[in-house]
Order: structure tokens, then sequence, then C-alpha cells
């Protein structure tokens, strides 16, 4: 079990720093069953915080296995009215989220990939308006880690399950920096502004193209578009309030234009998708398009991303995040997104966030698509970053920028 103090502190930046929870607002918590310490300790906290009310939302990864196996295919494209009318009233009602993953490694293995990619595109169509809403930055919204024992076997597989389990929470602990004897508020506060830094000297350079190598073969080029934002760290809502979406987060990242990524880009660390691991994969652009691609393991699965609808070939965000970070240091690989794109420079097929690109949160998609956003249903983060990447800034004169050598920035 975790510490008391460490969860109660853990729950309160969440709330506060990464929701930002404001006095009298609805809050929306989305736990598994396994994180339901953690949900509660959060709900807690909102309260503390001011909260009207406080919904905790609670999935288990087990059952929805079990339903995966037993339903049919046209029932599991099924999504019910009283579902769509509960997300609309969250929007209605100006609820900030709170989710919290608690992931059970490739608990989906064997789901026919038709079944997967049918039931998650039925969802997605009928809540295509929450999507929106989210990315969109009209509300605030954050992303946290709980530990169970089966995620912390699969990182620490040589442990028994409560040592593993205590040392999972330990490295949450670490890398979202709540310690027992400092402000994990004040910690973050200052790790904001320096990602802010960060963000604003390659704002200020607005680069035409990135260039992206390593040894392992990546020889990639990301095309921005226009007056493009870099962001990370904290982010302001439409109605006003500051949030972290991600905790943790190391990453400034930005918006490519749709169609003028070329090259070919190595995976450097898997991907858990749906519950399937992704493994030793890589994938080839030409005009911004994946127009080849291969892995090791679950290629069933990384095609089942790539075939999810026409704006899942192109990417939608391209993140910077130098190697010698928080989260890589640990040496663990976490087998979640949330981590372990916070230890690699990564990239997203998938839609683009309306707020890289100046004046986009308040564009419709029409405009967002005329910027060079790419649009989908889907947004899937996959880490390609190394110790020995470099990343070249070209600007619209031609100059060439060193951004990042070995792996580490230097500009």
């Amino acid at each position: 079990m975790p510490s008391p103090t460490l969860l109660k502190k853990y729950a309160d930046l969440a709330v506060n720093i990464g929701a930002n929870v404001q006095p009298n607002q609805y809050v929306v918590v989305r736990a598994s069953i396994e994180s339901a310490e953690l949900a509660r300790e959060i709900a807690k906290s909102a309260y503390e915080t001011g909260a009207k009310r406080v919904r905790i939302d609670y999935a288990d990864a087990y059952a929805s296995r079990i339903g995966y196996d037993g339903m049919s295919l046209e029932t599991l494209q099924e999504v019910p009215d009283w579902l769509v009318a509960k997300y609309q009233a969250d929007v209605d009602n100006g609820a900030c989220l709170i989710s919290i993953t608690s992931p059970i490694p490739e608990i989906n293995k064997g789901v026919p990939a038709e079944k997967m990619q049918k039931a998650s595109m039925a969802a997605m169509q009928k809540m295509s308006f929450f999507r929106e809403h989210t990315m969109g930055n009209r509300t605030q919204w954050t992303i946290v880690a709980a530990a169970n024992p089966e995620w912390a076997a699969k990182i620490f597989p040589d442990d028994t399950p409560d040592t593993a389990t205590e040392k999972l929470w330990t490295a949450i602990f670490n890398a979202t920096r709540v310690y027992e004897d400092k402000d994990p508020k004040t910690l973050w506060n200052a790790h904001n502004e320096t990602l802010g830094s960060h963000n604003k000297v390659l704002n200020d350079y607005q680069f035409k193209h990135l260039h992206f190598t390593n040894d392992l073969g990546t020889d990639l080029i990301v095309e921005l578009v226009n007056n493009h934002v870099w962001a990370g760290g904290q982010e302001t809502s439409t109605n006003g309030h500051v949030f972290n979406p991600n905790i943790p987060t190391e990453e400034s990242f930005t918006m490519p234009f749709k169609l003028g990524t070329r090259g070919k880009v190595y995976a450097t660390k898997p991907l858990d998708y749906q519950g399937n691991l992704i493994d030793g994969f890589w994938l080839e652009f030409k005009d911004g398009k994946v127009v080849d691609f291969d892995a090791k393991a679950s290629k069933d699965a990384l095609a089942n991303i790539l075939n999810f609808d026409d704006g899942a070939r192109y990417i939608g965000e391209i993140a910077l995040i130098q190697h010698d970070s928080p989260i890589q240091n640990t040496g663990l690989l976490f087998y979640n997104t949330l981590f372990d794109e916070n230890a690699s420079c990564h990239m997203a097929l998938g839609r683009a966030y309306p707020m890289n690109v100046q004046g986009g949160t308040s564009m419709n998609q029409k405009e967002l698509d005329e910027a060079g956003a790419n649009n989908s249903m889907t947004h899937v983060d996959f880490m390609f970053g190394s110790e020995d990447i470099n990343v070249t800034g070209v600007t619209h004169d031609g100059e060439e920028v060193p951004v990042m050598r070995n792996g580490n920035f230097v500009i």
C-alpha cells in the first residue's frame, strides 16, 4: 500500500495543479477498480477545494475483456443514448475531468482486431463532441496514474507482487515530484516555468521543419504548420483556468503540417494500445501519410491504429523531450504512454490539438483543416527518441539550427 501521506499529496496535486478544480465546479473522475483508493482521495481533495459534486466512473478491464469475448460485433458497436447524454451533461455542466490510468498489460491480447476497432469507432463517433471539448481545452482535464500488481509485475518481474507494487508507487511518486519532505505544488510551479521557457525559445524560431536522425535508422522530416505554438506543462482552458493535462510531463510539443512528414521513423519503446503491446515497429511516411509499416509484435494492433479512420495515418503532434530527463533516468520501461512518452521524443498518429496553432481553440474544423491540422477520431502517441537522436530545425530562410544533439537540447 502506498504511504497515506504521499497518496494525499498526489491527490491534492491532481486536483489543484492537474485539473485546478474551481469552487462550485463539477468534477468527473475516471478510474479503474484497481485505482479506487486514489480515486477516493481525489474526491476528498476536490471537495476540500470546493467542488460542487464529484462523480467517480469506475471501469473494470477484466469485465471489459469478458465483454469483448462474449458480445457480438454488432452489440459492441451499440452506444446507448443514456451514455451519450451523461457525457453531454458533463459538457453542459462545465465539469472538469480527472482520469486515472492503471493498465493491465496485454489484457486484450487475442481479441480480434476488428472487434476492438469497430467498437472504438462507434463510441468515438457518438462521443466526438466530448473529444473536441477536451482536446480543444474547453475545460480543465488531467491524467494521473495508480499502481496495480499486474502492471507492477510487468515492470519488476523478479519481485513479489507486494514489493513490485510498492516499487511502482515509488517510481510514480518520484516521476511526479511527490516527496515526503517537499511541497509538490511548489516543485510543479517551478517545473512549469522551466517548460514555458523552453517553449518560448522554440516559438521564437518558428521553424519550417524539423529533421530527426539516429543510428537505429530514423531519418525523418516533420514540417510544422505556419504560426505553430509549442506548448507543454501548464495550459489554459478557454474558460481562463490554467491546468496541467499530464502528470508527469516533460515535453514541448506542437502541430505538424498534415501533409509535410516524410521519411522513416523507428519506435524506441513498446506501445501499449488497448491492452496489446506493439513492439519493434517502424513507419514510413510520404506526403504526411504512413505508406508502409512493420512490427515484431502485435502488427495487427498497429494496423488497427493506422486503419482507424482517414486521419489515423497522419500525425497530429510532434514532441521534444531530452534523453537526460527524470523518467528516462529511472532506467524503467513503464509500458504506459503517460510515463514512457515523457522519457522520449514522440509523435502522435491522429488528431492535432487546436491549441498548437495560433487562434486554434476558436477555429472551426474547416479553419483547422485550412491551417494544416490533422483531423481524426484517434490520437495515439508513440516514442522514437534515443540517446543518440539528433534534431535540426530549419527556418523558412533555410538556416539550420541544432536543436538536440545526442538526445539532449543544445538550443
